[in-house]
This record gives structure tokens, C-alpha cells and sequence, in this order.
């Protein structure tokens, strides 16, 4: 999911052309106060212009609903051509950690079942300045604490919603190897895909998260062992038990790469 400015028609049109699988029209942090009527039209053009072209999803990062923004950018966006419409329809994936407050009701997603919520991700930025915080980093590079619960709450939120739980920003899109690790880690927590903010970074976010050969091969390998066995609670494949969670990681990551 790339990040471009909504009032930027050199990086909107940029956009188009990356390999992403959303592109996220931001008229928040990305666009200063004076320009946020300009940005509106523009997001709102962009999108009408784009509907029928093969490329990105469109979606767009509105401004928090407790700001006088918000309504505005809403009544502005809504247009045909923005993803997940469809009548009485809009899909929203909440940035979801923004706040103290909502760090401390992050439990609450769990009885979600909202038809509309297509995802949830997280953030370090702002939670940083919430609290005030210097870093939202210890002295050796990794997140503090609070900024590693949020990454965990994140996760068990969106997965005990049924939506896909998806990563934040790496925000020095110059550190290609650095990205290409937190991405690899990502995954393994079980992480499904991340926000970018460059172009360059995509390809490495689609490689990081896409299932190579080997996992594949496994995958199907344990697929084809349960088939044979339907009845079995656990088999044992290569020489390691396997029962019906390592099922479920494979029908997964099968899943991941169709």
C-alpha cells in the first residue's frame, strides 16, 4: 500500500505506474492545512480519471474524524473509481495506534464485525508524539516498548477480526536491506503486507512478503498429506509431526501466492 500526496500530480501519476496493489491518496500529514481544499479536488479528479484503468487500488487517507477535515475530504472522495466501493459501501482499514486512548481499547476489535473493515494497520509516529515521547526507538535501534505492543496489538486485533493485519511505514526509504529485514520479520509474526512511502520500496515489500518455491512446495506437501489422511489428527512428514495448525499455516500460504 503506497503513500502518495493527494496534491502532487508528478507522484500521483508516478504512483500509477508502481507495482503496488493500493495507492493511498493522502490528504493528512502529507498536505499542509492551506493546501488540503486543492488536495480534495485533485484526489477526487484522480480517481474519476482512473476508475477504468488497470493498475493500483485507490484508496485515500482522510484526515482523523475529530478534525474539521474530515467530513469534507469524505463528501470530496467518494466518487466511482474508489476501491472497495459498491453501494452503501466503503471499505476503511484504520490506522489503528495512533493514540493512548487507542492503545488501551485495542481489545475492542475483537468484537468487531463490520462488513466495511478491510484491514487494520498500525502506527509509530504519532503515537510517539502522543504520549511525547523523544523516540518511539531505544538506543540500539528497536522499537521501545509501547511501539512493539502497538506492532503485537495490531496483529491480534485484525486477525481476531478476520481482516488481514498489515505493517507499518519503514520510514528511512533509503535503507533497502533494512527494509527487506523488518519485511522478513513482519511475515514471520504473521503480518500479511505493508504501508510504503516510496516506490522503491514496493518491490522489495512484494518480495519479502510472496511465499518463495520452497515454502510453496511444503505448503502443498502438507495439503497433499491431509488429503490422503482425512481422518488423521497428526501425520508425520520427513521425519516432523505435523497436526492441523501446520494445515491451516499452509492452506495459507497457499493462499498468499494465488
Amino acid at each position: 500500500m503506497l503513500f502518495v500526496p493527494a496534491d502532487s500530480d508528478k507522484k500521483l501519476a508516478k504512483g500509477m505506474t508502481s507495482p503496488a496493489d493500493v495507492l493511498i491518496l493522502d490528504l493528512e500529514d502529507a498536505v499542509a492545512e492551506a493546501h488540503k481544499p486543492v488536495a480534495r479536488r485533485m484526489a477526487a479528479e484522480f480517481i474519476s480519471a482512473e476508475a477504468e484503468r488497470i493498475g493500483p487500488r485507490l484508496f485515500v487517507r482522510i484526515n482523523p474524524l475529530d478534525t474539521s477535515f474530515a467530513m469534507a475530504d469524505l463528501a470530496s472522495v467518494v466518487v466511482p473509481g474508489l476501491a472497495g466501493i459498491e453501494p452503501r459501501s466503503v471499505r476503511i482499514v484504520p490506522v489503528a495506534t495512533e493514540t493512548a486512548e487507542a492503545m488501551l481499547t485495542m481489545p475492542s476489535w475483537a468484537q468487531v464485525t463490520l462488513p466495511r473493515l478491510a484491514g487494520i494497520t498500525w502506527g509509530a509516529e504519532d503515537l510517539s508524539a502522543a504520549v511525547g515521547a523523544v523516540s518511539n526507538r531505544d538506543e540500539n535501534g528497536e522499537y521501545s516498548p509501547l511501539y512493539s505492543l502497538a506492532n503485537a496489538l495490531c496483529l491480534a486485533a485484525a486477525t481476531a477480526a478476520g481482516v488481514p493485519p498489515i505493517d507499518t511505514v519503514h520510514v528511512d526509504f533509503r535503507d533497502s536491506a533494512g527494509l527487506a529485514a523488518a519485511c522478513r520479520a513482519s511475515r514471520r509474526r504473521g503480518f500479511r503486507g505493508r504501508i510504503a512511502i516510496h516506490p522503491d520500496q514496493v518491490p522489495i515489500i512484494h518480495d519479502a512478503y510472496t511465499p518463495s518455491a520452497t515454502e510453496l512446495a511444503h505448503a502443498k506437501r502438507i495439503v497433499d498429506a491431509f488429503a490422503a489422511n482425512p481422518d488423521a489428527g497428526t501425520l508425520n512428514l520427513d521425519g516432523t509431526m505435523i497436526d492441523r495448525p501446520h494445515l491451516t499455516q499452509a492452506l495459507r500460504t497457499l493462499e498468499q501466492a494465488s
